[in-house]
Parts: C-alpha cells; sequence; structure tokens
C-alpha cells in the first residue's frame, strides 16, 4: 500500500517542485509521510469544508492546489481559520499535501488543462521556463478555427465549472479571435507579456480594475487586442484536478476523488 511520501513522490515526478516560484510553498503540510494512503481527494482549496468531504469519503490524503500556509503564521490555534483545519485534520488523521505555481508551470498542469478546456490547439509556454519547451508560466496557441469574441466567451462560460462569478469580457463582442493566452489563476501581472504575444483574447482569473483599463486602453491604440476574458480564479484551476487525480489513480492504484464542492467565495450576484 502506498504512504503519503510515495503519493508525494509520484506528485513531484510530474510537477517538478523546482518549477515554483521563489514565493510560493508545496509539499506535506499536514500528516505523517509513512501513514498508508487508500483514498485521496483533490480540491483546489484546502478549505475546512472540503476537510469535512475528505472526512465524509474516508480519505486519508488531501492533495489541494492551493497552500494552506502561503503566508506566516503566528498561531494554529483552533480558533483560528487555518488553525482549524490543521487541528480537524489531524483529529481525522488525514494529510494535505500541495501543488501550487510548480503544477502551474509544469507540461500537464493546471494551465494546460485551461488551455485544452477553452479550445486551444498545440498550446506552448507563454512565458517558457529556461530551455524547457514544454513548462512554464501560461499557455498560448490557436483555435481550431476563429470565433467572434462572444462565441468565445459563452465556449469559456460552457467548460468551466459554474460559478457566480461567471465570465465577464472586455471588448468588441462580434471581433474574431484565433490565438488565445491563458494563464490559471489571478493573471494580471502578465498583461505585457500577452500584449507582446500577439495573442487576440486572454483568458485569467482575478483581472483588477486598472490593470484591465490600461491593457483596454492600450489595445484600442491598435486593433483592439488582446481582449479579456476574466473567470472565477477558482474554476480557472479545478480544471487540472481531473488530470492530476487520473495520473496518482493508475500509478499508485490508490481511490481518488475530485471535489465537485465549489470554494469560490462570491455566493450571489446582482444586476439591474
Amino acid at each position: 500500500m502506498p504512504t503519503v511520501a510515495d503519493i508525494a513522490d509520484l506528485l513531484e515526478a510530474r510537477f517538478r517542485p523546482d518549477l515554483a516560484e521563489p514565493w510560493d510553498v508545496n509539499g506535506l503540510a499536514v500528516g505523517d509521510p509513512s501513514a498508508d494512503v487508500r483514498r485521496i481527494l483533490f480540491a483546489v482549496d484546502p478549505a475546512l469544508a472540503v476537510v469535512d468531504e475528505a472526512i465524509e469519503l474516508g480519505a486519508d490524503l488531501i492533495v489541494t492546489h492551493h497552500p494552506l500556509l502561503l503566508r506566516g503564521v503566528t498561531s494554529v490555534a483552533s480558533s483560528t481559520p487555518k488553525g482549524a483545519v490543521v487541528h480537524r485534520l489531524i483529529s481525522s488523521g488525514i494529510a494535505l499535501y500541495t501543488a501550487h505555481t510548480n503544477a502551474d508551470a509544469a507540461a500537464g498542469g493546471v494551465c494546460d488543462a485551461l488551455a485544452a478546456a477553452v479550445g486551444v490547439v498545440d498550446p506552448v509556454p507563454l512565458i517558457p521556463a529556461g530551455q524547457a519547451g514544454a513548462e512554464g508560466t501560461g499557455r498560448i496557441g490557436m483555435l481550431a478555427g476563429p470565433l467572434t469574441l462572444g462565441e468565445f466567451a459563452q465556449a469559456v462560460a460552457g467548460a468551466l465549472p459554474p460559478t457566480e462569478h461567471g465570465v465577464r469580457v472586455a471588448g468588441d463582442l462580434d471581433g474574431l479571435v484565433s490565438t488565445v493566452a491563458v494563464v490559471g489563476g489571478a493573471g494580471d501581472s502578465f498583461l505585457d507579456a500577452v500584449r507582446v504575444s500577439g495573442a487576440d483574447v486572454y483568458v485569467t482569473a482575478d483581472l483588477r480594475h486598472h490593470p484591465a483599463s490600461e491593457a483596454r486602453e492600450l489595445a484600442e491604440l491598435g486593433d483592439g487586442r488582446p481582449y479579456l476574458v476574466d473567470v472565477s480564479h477558482y474554476a480557472s484551476e479545478w480544471l487540472w484536478l481531473a488530470d492530476a487525480a487520473e495520473h496518482v489513480a493508475d500509478a499508485a492504484g490508490v481511490d481518488v476523488t475530485v471535489s465537485t464542492l465549489s470554494t469560490d467565495p462570491w455566493t450571489a450576484r446582482f444586476s439591474a
């Protein structure tokens, strides 16, 4: 029977830790590396509701994309949000492992999953990692055929898990798009790279007002591109879980479940 350490080794062979950003935290956050693993729950966030789901499933390990302890903490008292997760995990005998920006950059990782879901054919990294052609930040590639921005945005909405955030668009809905850039998760720091790449449209999450507004003003000085498609952070990264879970299940022979519990923080949306 595989151990927590065995599962960690499988994940790190596929999503190498050296691909992670210097500020990131990955790997085993809670648990005994020598503990046996029979069932694993894959999820985006290490939220209390996800831990409860793992308890109900009888999982021995949770693999999440987002770290629990990304920022420094001075207490894991059970009265704090992070401490409550740590205590519940330990009391239930469940380990927690994270693959974050290393899974973003790796071949077959978060960005590849997002690119495939929105119809990008043969994507390559937007910003390659060293000489490794299949690894790096984001992805860029062509659609099988041109679509209007409106048609493309509708396809994106259908490809991602539904959230109250939905899909927001900036640009001419009748404009044709063929070249697509994607970054899973928060992506407004890559707007300049997308503009230089020549992409017609950029799919990412958490686009803030000022960077998005400036990017659109710059685009309008030219041909109006890149258009922007802003999606839920959670939804943009959830797509990766199925491939990661299948990889571990095939290699380790354990039961795997991909959580469909939405951990997007927004629960309602209103418009006039």
